[in-house]
């Protein structure tokens, strides 16, 4: 099994990178790895789209006629993606939703005419064939369950984002409070997440 491993955090020691890191030693107990692709975006951040990518995006003229180099680093991370069996993503809930670093990976992966295919009723047809995608969330206040108290938009769109090119079957896990708790109380809660993940999750690998 091949794995995609993304990282956002610009922290060291963050809270998101222990949870992405149980979650890859969670998968490998469930399912052989034969490689691990590295992205980290927190330590290597990705460089926003220029002109020559926006301009070839804006028309189905600029489409046809773009170069190809102006989608060499679009093309490297859906390469990456298309590559993988499965894709670990950690990432703080920052600001109700998902941090700059992970929103700009997001604009490269998603791209008309090669993971996006317009349909012939406007709508937009996934081009990826799915794989598990599984997303450890960490939070310093509490965005789910009955003590939510602040807005949760990175759930939504992470799951439309993905969706829309054809990732249905993306998985969520959080560890919230982190402001608030002491470290054996996070320790805790990152291994009772982790546990969640099941073999059935990853059951398309395991035919």
């Amino acid at each position: 099994m091949k794995v995609l491993h993304i990282d956002c955090s610009p922290r060291e020691d963050s809270h998101s990178r222990q949870f992405s890191a149980a979650m890859l030693q969670r998968v490998g107990e469930l399912v052989p790895i034969t490689s691990v692709t590295r992205r980290d975006l927190g330590r290597d951040p990705i460089v926003h789209h220029g002109n020559d990518y926006a301009t070839a995006l804006s028309s189905v003229a600029g489409l046809m006629s773009a170069d190809p180099k102006a989608f060499g680093q679009s093309e490297t991370l859906i390469t990456e993606v298309e590559s993988s069996d499965v894709i670990i993503i950690g990432t703080p809930m920052n600001n109700f939703t998902v941090p700059s670093t992970l929103k700009v990976w997001i604009d490269q992966i998603l791209r008309v005419g090669r993971t996006i295919i317009p349909a012939a009723d406007g709508g937009k047809i996934g081009a990826v064939p799915d794989r598990p995608v599984l997303v450890g969330i960490t939070s310093g206040g509490v965005f789910a369950g009955e003590r939510a108290n602040q807005p949760d938009f990175l759930t939504p769109y992470l799951t439309a984002a993905l969706g829309c090119v054809g990732l249905k079957s993306v998985h969520f896990f959080q560890v919230q409070a982190t402001a608030f708790v002491d470290q054996p109380t996070i320790d805790a809660a990152r291994a009772d997440q982790v546990a969640l993940i099941e073999a059935s999750m990853l059951a398309s690998l395991l035919r």
